[in-house]
């Protein structure tokens, strides 16, 4: 393995509580959970990611840095996970965080009956962007005993039947005793790397931004914002001019409406990781330096934006037509939009609250309380408000 960015992103799904973070930890050595809501909650609030790079020892699959005979092991390929919110609550921050994704983790727990509200959710939600490429852990075996184990199998078994990933392969899984887990990576390296397109117009998704800067660091020494996230096509290079869309927003009066203008800036630093890049392609977690004012990228202020080459990314909306579908849930009142409508939409990975403009059979025209720079070929998630719950109804693509 050459590659210094990761291979792809697998995103780690699954109910609240069935321990996705702790399967995260054990594969990658890190604690994803490190945003300090997160940590006081002891739940994932915002996407989690780190990156492991999978070797080979003795012909067995480790993320360890050493074999057993001291010896490095052999690289096999390099992943990044993204650890995504199980809670109800949450559910538009995973929902984001899977228009990143190239494969699935899906966490289930032998705790608890099979399935649970997120589980669900998550399987609809696996089934909705056709993502076929997928591990199932189901953990915490060592709590359960040999018969609830095994009950807990043929529960998930049935519960996957008919679904885009009923024949992925179910790992039973000690995290937090590192047990099985040579398994579940030998699973995901049998699933290979999807094709990439490096040659067109590159777009990423900013999945986190921050403002690395220390408090009370002199003007001389400060370094411009920077913007985690995954490129979904094309290459970045250092030096690239870049264009953030929508922007920021630069109305003065709170009386009028906003108006967003579009960041320019040069790309400064490329980063996978611990690894320095040069350019970075599709695939895998970046960070990337620029020279913008930090104040733009604290604190996550630019979440669910888009990056891309000066003068090629779609103009920004505020209003927009999807072509919808339904997921015809049996657990949801059947009923159609209704005007004015509230809905909050998984955009790239980003949410934001939209207003039903009009509805038709399969046509659904909002209007966006913030405008969003939407990726043509992209899929928008829509969740409606039930019973004061907020759940996932139907997904949609831009009409054209």
């Amino acid at each position: 393995m050459t590659s210094k960015q990761s291979e792809e992103n697998i995103g780690t799904l699954g109910h609240v509580d069935h321990g996705k973070t702790t399967l995260t930890a054990a594969i990658t050595h890190e604690w994803t959970d490190k945003h300090s809501e997160s940590v006081k909650r002891s739940m994932t609030i915002k996407l989690g990611y780190a990156d492991a790079v999978i070797g080979k020892c003795a012909g067995a699959y480790t993320t360890e840095q050493k074999c057993a005979n001291g010896k490095p092991p052999e690289q096999v390929m390099k992943i990044s996970l993204l650890d995504a919110p199980g809670h109800e609550t949450l559910m538009a921050t995973a929902i984001a965080g899977s228009n990143i994704i190239d494969a699935v983790l899906f966490v289930i727990s032998s705790a608890e009956q099979c399935p649970m509200a997120q589980t669900r959710e998550h399987l609809m939600l696996i089934n909705a962007l056709g993502i076929k490429r997928a591990v199932v852990a189901q953990t915490k075996v060592d709590i359960v005993g040999r018969e609830q184990a095994r009950k807990s199998y043929d529960q998930i078994k049935k519960f996957l039947k008919g679904s885009v990933i009923e024949d992925a392969p179910i790992i039973p899984v000690m995290a937090n005793k590192g047990i099985n887990v040579d398994a579940v990576l030998e699973e995901i390296v049998k699933m290979g790397v999807p094709k990439r397109d490096t040659k067109s117009d590159p777009i990423m998704y900013i999945a986190r931004s921050f403002d690395v800067n220390r408090p009370g660091v002199k003007i001389k020494d400060l370094v411009g914002g920077v913007v985690g996230g995954s490129i979904v096509r094309g290459e970045f290079k250092i030096g690239d001019e870049v264009e953030i869309r929508p922007g920021i927003n630069t109305s003065k009066d709170k009386n009028k409406k906003d108006s967003y203008e579009p960041i320019i800036t040069k790309i400064e630093s490329l980063s996978a990781g611990s690894e320095k890049l040069q350019s970075a392609i599709a695939g895998g977690l970046i960070a990337m330096g620029t020279e913008m004012d930090p104040s733009f990228t604290k604190a996550d202020g630019l979440v669910g934006q888009v990056v891309g080459h000066v003068g090629k990314l779609p103009e920004s909306i505020n209003t927009m037509t999807l072509t919808y579908s339904s997921l015809n849930r049996e657990d949801l009142p059947k009923q159609g939009f209704k005007p004015n409508e509230p809905l909050i939409l998984g955009i790239g990975t980003g949410t934001m609250i939209g207003f039903v403009k009009a509805a038709k059979k399969s046509s659904l025209s909002i209007d966006l309380k913030h405008p969003a720079c939407i990726d043509g070929s992209a899929k928008i998630s829509v969740l409606r408000n039930f019973s004061q719950r907020w759940k996932l109804s139907g997904f949609g693509t831009l009409a054209h």
